[in-house]
Parts: C-alpha cells; structure tokens; sequence
C-alpha cells in the first residue's frame, strides 16, 4: 500500500499497471479489497488507483480537525486526485455517492470520464435501509462499534438493515472482519466515521448537485444492477439521462456490489468504455 497525506490527512491507496488513471471507489465500512476480485479482469494498459477513504474501512485517522462530513468527504476525493496530480482520471463510483458531487462543487477538472455503479445519488442519502441503519446507530453512544460487532456476526450482517441487499451472495466472514477491523481497534476512525455519519442531509440540496452533472463534460458509462434493493432502479437511467452522452448498461443477478457478484461481467463492460474512450482519443 502506498500512502499519501492530504489536508485533512493520510489516505492509503493501491495502485496497479501503468497508463491513464482510474480511481476505483468504494463505501461505507469497506476498503480497496473490495475490487479484488474484479482486477484481474480489468483491462492492462491502465494505472488503477484503489484510494481507502475515511468511510471506516480505513486503517489510518485523519486529522483530528479534518471536516468529513458529506461535502467534506467530496473534498478530500478530489484533494487525492490533485496530490497525485491526477489528470483526465476515470472516476468509478459504488455505493458512495459522494464523489458524484465533484461536478457540484467545482473540482472536477481532473476527471475526464466516469462510470457509475449502483451508489447514492438524489434523495438516496443514505441510502435504503442499509443507510438509515448506520445513521441510527451514529446516534447511539457506542453505536457504531455495535454496528460493526452485526456485521460480524453472519445471519446479522444478511439481513436487510446491514449488508443482506447489498450483495445477491453473503461476503465472506474474513473480508468482513477486515472491513470492520478498524473501526472497532482505532478510536480515530471511529471517531472519523462519526464525523461522516453526522451529516445532517438536505433533500433539494442533495437533488441539486446531482444534476449539477448536467454540466459535466466528460464521457461516462452508467452501470446499474437493475434489481438492486438499495439504490433506486430508476436512478440508473436517470443519471445516464443526466449526464451528457452516457451510455447506459445492466448488470443482471447482482445487488449494489457488483463487483462483488457478477465480476467478469463488470470487468467487461468497464474496460470496454475505457478502452473505447482511448481509441477515440488516439483517432482525434
């Protein structure tokens, strides 16, 4: 794992091939692992960037100061892709939706593309069932933790409240523990995600700078689970109606983690538009 500090901290990251980058996002309670699986799949001739984002998956504090809040959070995305001097990145969202909202803020310069996974987008924050779970328990004292000790436990973490509708498989116990190893041994990532949790979320705000990606330039590929049970079915073509010349695609037999399910399928259709993108670049 390489390391690079921010603002607001250090944030870990995997990187993987040389070529134009591609950051590969991932949510709540999770860490770069989460695309393990789908790596080997993904096209060469790229640089993949796996930053771990303080969303409690992640093994370092930031800051005691650090804002990561919801707006906060987008910040720091876009202060990584600055302190590599990322340019003409592809940003590829799942069930964060943050990132979404570079577009809204004005930093956006360094993204040239992105493909959109099943995440949070409009009204969806949080998101499902899932999301109104980690809220409530943010509220709680000592609620986080008890959220991460549920996750743990099997038949706990497949019920819809936690992690159930998040894959059509269970995740396995080991990549859980890891996911929630850090929050329950560190109190300044616990304290991290509190902070995130703490965000106090305006509907027509929230609506708002998701269409602000009506003025996003890039090229984009929206990738959705059709019969997902957390993010909305009808987001998927609405962000691809959103968003200027998307193309718009389905994975079937998966849940918000498709990489998780159907990683061949979600390798394929990825390196298909990246390498789509780099031929249309190369004619120009």
């Amino acid at each position: 794992m390489r390391q690079v500090r921010l603002p607001a901290g250090p944030i870990e990251y995997a990187e993987d091939g040389d070529g134009p980058p591609v950051v590969l996002l991932h949510g709540l309670f999770m860490d770069e692992t989460l695309w393990d699986t789908t790596l080997p799949f993904l096209p060469t001739g790229f640089r993949y960037l796996r930053p771990v984002l303080p969303l409690g998956g992640h093994r370092l504090p930031m800051n005691p100061d650090a804002d990561l809040e919801l707006n906060g959070m987008v910040h720091v995305l876009a202060d990584f892709l600055e302190a590599l001097d990322l340019r003409d990145a592809t940003i590829v969202h799942s069930d964060w939706g943050g990132g979404l909202f570079l577009t809204a803020i004005g930093r956006d310069e360094r993204v040239g593309a992105m493909v959109v996974l099943p995440c949070e987008a409009f009204e969806n924050f949080p998101p499902g069932l899932p999301g109104k779970m980690a809220t409530l328990a943010s509220k709680m004292p000592g609620g986080i933790s008890l959220a991460a000790r549920q996750l743990r436990i099997r038949w706990l973490r497949q019920t819809p409240l936690l992690f159930g509708w998040m894959t059509a498989e269970p995740i396995a116990d080991d990549v859980v523990r890891r996911w929630t190893d850090p929050v329950l041994t560190d109190p300044g990532v616990r304290r991290d995600l509190e902070k995130y949790a703490a965000t106090r979320h305006d509907r027509n705000a929230l609506v708002r700078d998701t269409e602000a990606l009506r003025d996003f330039r890039g090229d984009s590929l929206v990738l959705w689970s059709p019969h997902n049970r957390v993010m909305p079915p009808a987001h998927g073509p609405r962000l691809a109606d959103l968003l200027p010349g998307a193309r718009y695609a389905e994975i079937e037999d998966a849940a918000v983690l498709s990489m998780l399910d159907q990683p061949v399928d979600v390798a394929r259709e990825i390196g298909e538009f990246l390498r789509a993108r780099t031929e249309a670049q190369t004619r120009k």
